[in-house]
């Protein structure tokens, strides 16, 4: 495997590439590369015997102040690669080392510049840990989408998914290494015959990995983050996901090596981890040990159930990546699981929109839309999944392979991430959420109602606020997150004293509502404005 045992030993998509020099001369100087970007080494090596297995190769990277050890990878027929994504700007020295001689001792350098617009570098977690955001601190917030094997069909299909993201209100993809349904590429792996298991888990495919992570690079462009996920337990007749474990570790070695510079790439070790049946916990535990030790990038990391939650509380996990169907019907089921988790929580699976047979594939648009707006007020995310076909047939749907979105939610989660980007702060948080107030928010700064299928003609502007805390005036809007309107109520609302806990207006105690569903209410204080 071209990875260094030695160790991860210090700690639009601009790329810059250089042929190295020959060995101990220093390389040609390659155009600046923007911080978060990708500088890319190439060399000439071994081509004999099995370089994926034979060949340890590496790069030390450093600027003067910190300093970072990046796995370098074979691409197929002698050519060798180290990608690496500068986190500072200034000049960056590089020198590698392997048990090649040929690959051993290249050095070189290139300078890191100032990100362009729209680089706002990796995402990465929110330091009270329940929320995302950019390296350069802006905050994210993920309206993601699910469709397996998009990246793995045909040219004329792939694009036509790109075109329909670039539309989309998506900002994050789940996206498999191996195929779960149809798809044009099959093999990541050397053929060995032409059986469904006669392939060779030391040989990669450099061609699969090759377009693979061509699709990787081209959501960075759009902006989108690529989730993607490492194991399924969909394809058991060609078995990719039950490997021996030391075909999992190079396997792991190898994707970390090859696509972990993109700054949008997030790992899911696998999706149903509980229902692949050749792997335990402890397996899993293994495994996402030799990731993180893969991954001098430092990637976010989770991993996806179908029954038996993992314990997202491992150091390991950055967030926790959750398939409920019934969590996002009301806040209170939903904010329990940050509590637990102690983490960022996406629930990526509540069921999808679609009109399938299928239990987990027949939510209306505006059922899924709910599911997005619960689990927005209970301080977590939610993600959107789209089965729409005209056989029953998910496997060719966007779920499974990309094109294009048929359904009725999309629009309305794009006004949902309007309001999700304009609050002020990381992220609405549940706010007392053991008690029956249906707010998220930040105290004393802004509040959000929901009440989904409710109905009301009317709402008691009572906030929890205690006589110590401060009583401001507030300005009120009425949002109907489904005909994505949203109207500001004339005049303010100066909060007094109602009880222990409570305070509200005596001039103005109630608002009028148009007893419709999937209305919300935000609360907002005078003088602190929404983005």
């Amino acid at each position: 495997m071209v990875f260094s045992r030695r160790g991860m030993i210090k700690g639009t998509l601009a790329t810059g590439a250089v042929i190295a020099a020959p060995r101990g001369a220093a390389a040609g100087v390659p155009a600046p590369v923007e911080r978060w970007g990708l500088h890319e080494v190439t060399l000439t090596g071994p081509a004999n015997g099995n370089p994926f297995i034979d060949v340890d190769l590496a790069a030390m990277f450093s600027n003067g102040r910190i300093s970072v050890a990046i796995p370098g990878f074979h691409d197929g027929e002698g050519t060798y690669r180290i990608r690496f994504s500068p986190p500072q700007t200034g000049r960056w020295t590089w020198t590698t080392t392997s048990n090649a001689k040929a690959l051993d001792g290249r050095t070189g350098a290139f300078d890191c510049v100032a990100p362009r617009a729209g680089n706002r570098g990796p995402v990465e977690i929110t330091p009270d840990g329940y929320h995302f955001r950019h390296a350069d601190g802006t905050p994210f917030k993920p309206v993601g989408t699910t469709a397996y094997s998009w990246a793995l069909q045909s040219d004329q299909r792939c694009a036509e998914t790109l075109k329909t993201l670039a539309a989309s209100p998506f900002n994050k993809i789940r996206m498999c290494v191996f195929p779960n349904v149809a798809s044009v590429a099959t093999h990541p792996f050397a053929r060995t015959g032409s059986g469904p298991k006669d392939w060779d888990p030391g040989r990669f495919d450099p061609a699969y990995f090759r377009r693979f992570e061509d699709r990787i690079r081209k959501l960075c462009e759009l902006g989108i983050q690529a989730d993607v996920i490492l194991f399924h337990p969909y394809d058991k007749a060609r078995g990719y996901s039950d490997m021996a474990r030391p075909d999992d570790e190079r396997y792991l070695r190898y994707v970390a090596a090859r696509f972990g510079a993109f700054r949008n790439v997030w790992w899911a070790m696998a999706n149903e981890y509980d229902n692949v049946e050749s792997k335990s916990v402890a397996d899993w535990d293994h495994l996402f040990g030799v990731l993180v030790a893969a991954d001098p990038h430092r990637r976010l990391r989770s991993i996806h159930q179908i029954d038996t939650y993992y314990d997202h509380r491992k150091p390991w996990i950055t967030h926790a990546s959750i398939q409920h169907g019934a969590v996002a019907l009301d806040d209170g089921r939903v904010h329990p699981h940050r509590n637990f988790a102690q983490k960022a929580v996406i629930f990526d699976e509540v069921i999808y929109e679609g009109n399938s047979s299928k239990r987990w594939a027949n939510l209306s648009g505006e059922e899924l839309v709910e599911r997005h707006w619960w689990g927005a007020l209970g301080g977590c995310y939610v993600g959107h999944g789209e089965v729409i076909t005209n056989d029953d047939n998910a496997d060719e749907s966007w779920l499974g392979q990309g094109g294009r979105l048929r359904g009725t939610s999309p629009p309305r989660l794009a006004f949902l991430r309007q309001l999700l980007e304009s609050v002020p702060g990381p992220g609405i948080d549940p706010i007392q959420q053991f008690w029956d107030y249906h707010l998220g928010g930040r105290e004393f700064t802004w509040y959000l109602r929901y009440f989904g299928r409710q109905r009301p003609i009317e709402w008691p502007v009572v906030l929890p606020i205690r006589a110590t805390d401060p009583h401001d005036a507030y300005c009120v809007d009425v949002i109907d997150t489904w005909n994505m309107t949203i109207e500001r109520l004339p005049g303010v609302f100066q909060m007094s004293q109602l009880n222990t806990y409570d305070s509200h207006d005596p001039a103005r105690p109630t608002i009028s509502l148009p007893g419709k569903p999937y209305m919300a209410v935000r609360i907002e204080k005078m003088g602190k404005p929404f983005r």
